[in-house]
């Protein structure tokens, strides 16, 4: 059984036009009763369809001119849980993902200048126990960022 039916997939496509729409706006475009609406859109919440309804900040516009892509090398990759939690502890690291090849982790960092990119490279980064290198590509801008088309 598919997770989405026709349905869910419609409330999603209305959703990713606006993410504020009122629910009675979407069940008038489609032509389907608000509740069903709404009974819907907390199912894929609850299933994690939806992975939670918050602002998508543009870094760059509150000052964040500076991005990199970090490759990250442990002494231990079972220490990688403990390393990821102090990592989040730390807040211009945006995104972390495991991956294979050269590193074990794979980060996005934001900072307002290139002083503090290194700061937060050199001070923070690098002073977490069982980090044993890091290997950063300097972003350039977005080409283009988007969800799985339905």
């Amino acid at each position: 059984m598919d997770i989405l039916d026709e349905f869910d997939i419609n409330i999603l496509k209305e959703l990713e036009k606006d993410g504020r729409m009122a629910f009675s706006a979407i069940a008038t475009n489609l032509k389907i009763s608000n509740t069903m609406v709404h009974q819907r859109i907390n199912r894929m919440i609850e299933q994690g369809v939806i992975g939670g309804i918050k602002p998508i900040i543009q870094e760059k516009n509150i000052g964040y001119d500076w991005a990199s892509f970090t490759g990250i090398t442990l002494n231990k990759d079972s220490d990688s849980d403990r390393i990821i939690e102090e990592m989040k502890k730390i807040p211009e690291i945006t995104e972390c993902y495991y991956v294979t090849g050269s590193f074990t982790l794979y980060i996005k960092i934001v900072a307002k200048n290139h002083e503090h990119m290194r700061k937060i490279l050199y001070e923070k980064i690098d002073n977490i126990p069982g980090i044993a290198k890091t290997d950063s590509i300097i972003e350039l801008g977005c080409a283009f960022k988007r969800n799985i088309s339905l």
